[in-house]
């Protein structure tokens, strides 16, 4: 499961420790959420990952709640109330056949950008892992290529 939430914008206009304190609720959320079964990890920048075994019948449901988490506003140390969204997408090994990390990250990434404007998670299906990728980033993404090779 991968998410973005734009939380890297705000350092240019709440400032750095707004980015942070962003950062880090998201990091806390995405912990409390996943539960001490599982393991989060950032990407980098504003992308994380969380890997968990999920049974099939509560993917719908958990993926609703993890999203109504993180849009929940964060509030900042100077008391200032920060917007926050995200954008979630998720894979899941009974649907794509593969219990390969990277071929569901990939998937994941892939369905997280399908459901960019509908402010909903998206799971991954089979078609998900047929967009074309490079160096484990979906092709075309910022930072998968620089000067016409994978960053």
């Amino acid at each position: 499961m991968t998410g973005e939430g734009g939380l890297l914008q705000h350092n240019d206009t709440m400032g750095h420790p707004a980015g942070d304190t962003d950062l880090a609720a998201f990091g806390a959320r995405l912990t409390a959420w996943d539960g001490p079964r599982a393991a989060v990890g950032r990407l980098g920048g504003d992308e994380f990952a969380v890997v968990l075994d999920l049974p099939a019948d509560r993917t719908e449901q958990r993926l609703e709640q993890l999203v109504r988490m993180l849009h929940t506003p964060v509030t900042l140390d100077d008391g200032r109330t920060d917007d926050v969204a995200a954008l979630v997408g998720a894979a899941t090994p009974d649907v794509l056949g593969t219990r390969d990390l990277p071929a569901l990250q990939r998937a994941a990434d892939a369905a997280l950008h399908d459901g960019k404007h509908s402010g909903r998670a998206v799971a991954a299906t089979a078609a998900h892992t047929t967009v074309p990728s490079l160096n484990g980033r979906r092709e075309g993404r910022p930072g998968t290529a620089v000067w016409g090779r994978a960053a």
